[in-house]
């Protein structure tokens, strides 16, 4: 019994810090040994060679932020004639139709409110734009930033392609920031070997023939990549296609926020067959666990190493040292509000954010899945 515990103990720990550190570690090493160099770089493109593209807003009760949002893209370094702006209002109960339309807008569609997804499916269908891109309605682009992703399209094997979000800190306890500098790193190195197993909500593109309408609770982030992979095309990073948005302050609400994404996470994993091996190229198949699958499982192995690692005291000296081990990361957690080092706030953000899919689980389970989104405080 002891040797199949110690087996469960070992191996959720192996995946644990495999996944968050010997995952971005194998990255490096296989970017070192030059795999993924025949890629070539995208060139710029001229005005005469740069396609249509529709910029597509979903937005619910953004009156405070949407004429800015419908301002920063019309100001893109891009023809006019070739960029079209869509707000798609998700049953908005405020001014955001009537500001976006005075702002400039080319396109407004006023929904009933059926969901982000959705919004976003129906300004797809009346886009006219070769490229279709989106953006969040709190999110500003660079005045580069659209030229730079649509240059990524150049290889016709690209589908998709995610640009760089910087979170302004808003000077709470979230460290979402600090942790977007390390996903961004370990997104470039995807980006440059098998593809990006997910992106952002704030600045990305999508070939318009490629578009796929997803279920209410699917998300581009997370259903592009791998459905789009499946379809034999690439996904990538381009970190010069600049975006930045504010942070939500407090690490209260960065749980909340991410508890709420997660509650269509399952639906995608298991219903839109995220999990499934079948369709993908083998190293894609290989970043999407490393990346993705082992991630969302983080709870339950950690879970896991907890309750074995109880049931093997006693049998050596190593298991009270990993328990002070576990033991000590949930301390940190807890004395991080009243003792804010960096140490210890790291910890608690990794505790929440952890735990933040498991509450995303428990919450799919009693109400069912949620098509609908809400906006998070601190953010306009």
């Amino acid at each position: 019994m002891s040797t199949v515990l110690a087996i469960v103990f070992w191996t959720s720990v192996a995946l644990i810090v495999y996944t968050h550190l010997g995952y971005p570690l194998l990255l490096r090493a296989l970017t070192a040994l030059g795999a993924g160099r025949g890629r070539k770089e995208p060139q710029p493109l001229g005005d005469e060679d740069l396609p249509s593209v529709s910029l597509i807003v979903a937005a619910y009760d953004e009156e405070a932020v949407i004429a800015e949002k419908v301002e920063n893209a019309l100001d893109l370094d891009y023809p006019r004639d070739r960029l079209q702006v869509i707000v798609a209002s998700d049953g908005s109960a405020d001014a955001t139709v009537e500001r976006a339309r005075a702002a400039g807008a080319d396109l407004i569609l006023d929904l009933e409110r059926i969901g982000k997804v959705s919004a976003q499916n129906a300004a797809a269908e009346q886009a006219g734009g070769e490229i279709l891109a989106f953006s969040d309605a709190n999110s500003s682009w660079e005045p580069g930033a659209l030229r730079r992703l649509v240059a990524r399209f150049a290889d016709p094997g690209v589908a998709y392609v995610c640009g760089q979000v910087r979170f302004l800190d808003a000077g709470g306890d979230n460290l979402e920031g600090a942790y977007w500098h390390y996903e961004m790193a370990v997104r470039e190195m995807e980006s440059g070997l098998g593809g990006v197993t997910a992106g952002n909500g704030a600045i990305y593109a999508v070939r318009a023939g490629a578009y796929l309408p997803l279920p209410p609770a699917g998300s581009h982030d997370l259903s592009f990549p791998f459905e789009l992979a499946r379809r034999g095309h690439r996904s990538v990073y381009e970190p010069q296609a600049r975006a930045s948005e504010r942070m939500v302050p407090t690490l209260g609400g960065e749980f909340a926020r991410k508890r709420r994404m997660m509650v269509g996470l399952w639906d995608i994993v298991i219903g839109e067959r995220m999990a499934s091996p079948r369709g993908y190229r083998p190293l894609f198949a290989f970043q999407l666990a490393s990346h993705r699958l082992l991630r969302y499982l983080s709870p339950l192995l950690h879970l896991l190493a907890l309750a074995t690692n109880l049931a093997l005291l006693g049998e050596g000296k190593v298991y009270a040292a990993t328990l002070a081990i576990q033991l000590a990361l949930l301390a940190s957690a807890l004395l991080a509000p009243v003792l804010p080092l960096p140490p210890l706030r790291l910890a608690r953000y990794y505790v929440t954010v952890t735990a933040s899919i498991a509450a995303g689980l428990w919450d799919r389970l009693r109400h069912g899945s949620a098509g609908t989104w809400e906006k998070s405080e601190g953010t306009r």
